[in-house]
């Protein structure tokens, strides 16, 4: 028998089984369910035999019985103690304290009439959304058929035809755009359970009607519900917002019958590789997540330079994290750590690998440990050929519906295509020049040509590093500090380009520059590269006499930062009415303070995103009246249509940026806002 908080030990809940526990409330019962799951984080667990135990009071006690999977996925696997049980509120509350599960995409079923009969279809929006790229057709690779619709419908037209979305679906992403609707006007703050509930309840709805892509984007909005206020986490309200943009825009084009195939998504199979695969390993990545999670993947490499990842992440958080880096992997009867895997490499047979490039510990496969390769090697060394410029131009995509996870890849997420690789991460040679905060300001150094009389390669224009984790627990920021202290000193780094800051890299490892003396010397069994959130950087580790930084090259004193772009201003408004929902959002709008950002904007020719700021602050605070001059209350529709058009717009406007700031790359002739006047 064991004993643990809540957070770490009970198990992921199915998303219709709390949905229907909190809709058995009574509407008192319901009003209490957000202190009593607050309540629950300080309760004991106690785990026999595979059922979980939550006392709630001397007379209330809740078990949980996870099927084969470890999925509470049936309402009788919950049970109470209590008189009231099963409508109980301490039933209700134990399962809001449990994560929300991933769920398998469900069958094509035929949807009887009782299932959709709350489902009402919700009123069209009105208010035109920006284009969210010039051609959403592009991409094929990137577009998931849709799975068969559950109404037989009319005879199938062409392969090449589009036929859009059933009746069905349409009424069911018309029940998930209300739900999204209610939980923007409500905030983060106002976001309880029971909201969450009822986006849940429609998520399992539109689920079977093989809405897949809506379903997992209503989920991915409530686990970001839950972990908003992480302190260590800047990144999760960016999470939030980017979540709930794409299931208001995804419900709102299928609402409209929109036929492109990528708003219905497909179901996602895991790939089993014929003959075997040969992995190198690259390096290791600290995982702090959603739900107390915690652990690292391990990023690997074959020969034909596509990435995968091996995956340890459970419960514990950053301690978990931190202990992760060095703990031993199993796959199958293969026992190994990530250490001696992030340096070494793999051979796996009958691999059988997720959609998102996960290597995963199924029947029938057979792995041993083979030699690494140095990131001098040859695919490695392919990692660091691309400029950051190229990089940039790949990775940030131009269309939100055909890449409806935008540019964020937290703890090696994958490829949204469900292709069976993993995202690539971005290498390169930079040089440090200054610190600025957590962060290192550094020139990537050219790859061939460019140098000054004294033969010292001249750097390019300036580049930012960014810790890819604050958190103390672990060792990326006293690394950052010891880069820091040394201007002069050349890298070799890997990370991730960050999505939300121009021209910033997200460093995970660095090792040494070939061909110079003023870079990095590891130990020999580091194999050349040293993670930044697990090996510790020492004072020995450094050359004694480190050159004073290169000058700065002619092209390099006009590249752009993020902060002198005046689109902070629309990225305020959008942040402040998901956290502190619609009365937030009218009361920052009144004043000289939004006039003044909607003067700026005009003037710097943002007139677009001017008008959307003024109208949606004029529509968070309007209030209609009915015939007797009572308020009726906000309409959720026309401020949810607004905020999507603003966060559209701020989505298309920054990715312009990031295309024109990185040096190096040429600007399109696409402009995302002119002034006309």
């Amino acid at each position: 028998m064991t004993h643990s908080g809540t957070t770490t030990q009970l198990p992921p809940v199915a998303p219709e089984v709390f949905a229907s526990a909190v809709e058995s409330l009574t509407t008192r019962l319901r009003g209490r369910l957000d202190a009593a799951v607050e309540v629950l984080t300080a309760s004991p667990v106690t785990v026999e035999g595979g059922t979980f135990g939550v006392r709630c009071g001397e007379d209330a006690l809740v078990t949980l019985a996870p099927g084969p999977s470890g999925v509470v996925t049936d309402a009788e696997q919950a049970c109470c103690t209590c008189l009231l049980a099963p409508r109980c509120l301490h039933r209700a509350a134990v399962l809001g304290a449990c994560p929300v599960a991933v769920t398998e995409p469900a069958r094509p079923v035929v949807i009887a009439p009782s299932v959709l009969s709350g489902l009402g279809a919700a009123a069209e929006p009105t208010g035109a959304v920006p284009s969210t790229g010039p051609d959403r057709s592009a991409g094929p690779d990137r577009i998931a058929e849709p799975s068969p619709l559950a109404d037989p419908g009319p005879e199938p037209a062409p392969a090449d035809a589009p036929t859009g979305p059933s009746a069905t679906q349409i009424r069911a992403a018309a029940g998930l755009w209300t739900a999204a609707a209610a939980v923007l006007s409500a905030g983060t703050a106002g976001t309880g359970a029971v909201l969450q509930a009822e986006l849940l309840r429609a998520a399992h709805t539109a689920r079977l009607t093989g809405l897949h892509r809506a379903e997992g984007a209503a989920l991915s909005v409530v686990r970001c519900l839950r972990t908003a206020r992480d302190p260590y986490s800047p990144g999760r309200l960016t999470e939030l917002v980017t979540a709930l943009r794409d299931l208001l825009l995804v419900t709102h084009l299928l609402k409209a019958g929109d036929p492109e195939p990528a708003l219905i998504g497909a179901v996602r199979r895991n790939h089993r590789p014929g003959g075997s695969l040969r992995l190198y390993g690259v390096c290791r990545e600290p995982v702090i997540g959603a739900d107390d999670l915690g652990g690292v993947v391990t990023h690997l490499l074959d020969d034909d330079g596509r990435w995968y990842t091996l995956r340890d992440v459970q419960p514990g958080g950053p301690a978990r994290a931190r202990r992760a880096g060095t703990a031993l992997v199993a796959i199958r009867s293969f026992l190994s750590d990530h250490f001696r895997v992030s340096r070494g490499g793999l051979i796996i047979s009958g691999a059988s690998v997720s959609p998102e490039g996960r290597l995963l510990a199924e029947r029938g496969v057979r792995a041993t440990f083979a030699a690494g390769r140095p990131w001098t090697g040859a695919a490695p060394a392919t990692v660091f050929a691309r400029p950051l410029a190229e990089s940039a131009a790949v990775r940030f995509p131009a269309s939100l519906v055909a890449d409806p996870e935008g540019t964020g890849d937290p703890g090696g997420a994958g490829d949204p295509g469900g292709s069976g690789h993993a995202r690539p991460l971005i290498g390169c040679d930079v040089e440090i020049t200054a610190t600025d905060g957590e962060d290192l300001l550094v020139r990537e150094l050219p790859r061939g040509g460019g140098a000054f009389a004294d033969g010292r390669p001249a750097p390019g224009p300036p580049v930012r590093l960014a810790p890819a984790h604050s958190h103390p627990a672990l060792a990326h920021t006293a690394n950052f500090r010891q880069l820091g202290a040394r201007p002069g000193l050349r890298i070799r780094v890997l990370g991730r380009l960050d999505p939300d800051r121009v021209t910033t890299l997200r460093a995970l490892a660095v090792g040494p520059v070939p061909g110079t003396e003023a870079t990095l010397r590891l130990p020999d069994d580091w194999q050349g590269r040293a993670d930044l959130g697990y090996d510790l950087l020492l004072s020995d580790h450094f050359p004694p006499d480190i050159p004073a930084p290169s000058p700065p090259s002619p092209d390099s004193s006009g590249a752009a930062s993020s902060g002198d772009s005046p689109l902070w201003r629309v990225r305020r408004l959008v942040e402040l009415a998901v956290t502190g929902g619609r009365r937030i959002a009218a009361e920052s709008t009144r004043g000289n303070d939004h006039d003044g950002h909607a003067a700026v904007l005009r003037r710097s020719g943002l007139v677009t995103g001017s008008d959307l700021i003024t109208a949606l602050g004029s529509v968070a605070g309007r209030r209609s009246l009915d015939v007797y001059g009572r308020h009726r209350g906000a309409d959720p529709d026309r401020y949810a249509t607004l905020w999507l058009a603003t966060a559209v717009y701020l989505a298309a406007a920054e990715t312009d940026l990031r295309h024109g700031a990185w040096p190096g790359h040429e600007q399109t002739d696409t402009s995302i806002d002119t002034d006309d006047s």
